[in-house]
């Protein structure tokens, strides 16, 4: 998996790229915190679930199903986050669904249950670029965490990048037409 550091980067470029009128700080934060929450079911992994069962790392809570619903939870709170239904449902729906695309572009792990709970098998991208990050802080502090980290940085940042600068461009072209 990426680490969790580099999960928030798709929705802090969404953010960026449409603006905090569009994207207000309150919606950029839940869709920050959806962006890493699907890693939850570390916990069951701690605690003796099976990595292959539907609740085991990587399963129901990376796919698109449970993407969906922390969408749909955050949209019925659409209005003390500042932002209409349709702006909230949408951030908050890439920025989770973002966690699995990321974690099976990475080289390791048995893939993600995109399908879940509907089918538990899992899936890999084709691209299985991005580094599989270390567990724990300390790991960072390794030759392994550094290598961890450019990759994330060249796979994962500097697209978020791209995406969050071309969408200031495109809002400031868009501004001085009118």
């Amino acid at each position: 998996m990426p680490s969790v550091i580099s999960h928030p980067a798709v929705p802090l470029a969404i953010t960026v790229a449409a603006g905090a009128a569009t994207v207000p700080p309150r919606v950029c934060l839940a869709a920050v915190v959806a962006s890493v929450l699907p890693d939850i079911d570390a916990f069951g992994y701690w605690a003796g679930v099976p990595y292959e069962s539907p609740f085991g790392h990587r399963g129901f809570t990376h796919s698109l199903f449970f993407a969906l619903l922390v969408a749909l939870a955050c949209t019925a709170i659409a209005p003390r986050l500042g932002a209409p239904r349709p702006v909230v449902f949408g951030v908050v729906l890439l920025a989770a669904a973002s966690h699995g695309v990321l974690d099976a572009m990475t080289t390791g792990g048995h893939g993600i249950a995109f399908f879940a709970p509907f089918s538990n098998e899992r899936y890999h991208l084709p691209w299985e670029v991005i580094r599989i990050s270390p567990i724990s802080v300390t790991g960072f502090f390794t030759r392994r965490g550094a290598s961890v980290l450019a990759s994330e940085f060249r796979w994962i940042w500097i697209p978020a990048a791209i995406v969050a600068v071309s969408g200031v461009a495109i809002r400031r072209a868009s501004e001085m037409g009118r």
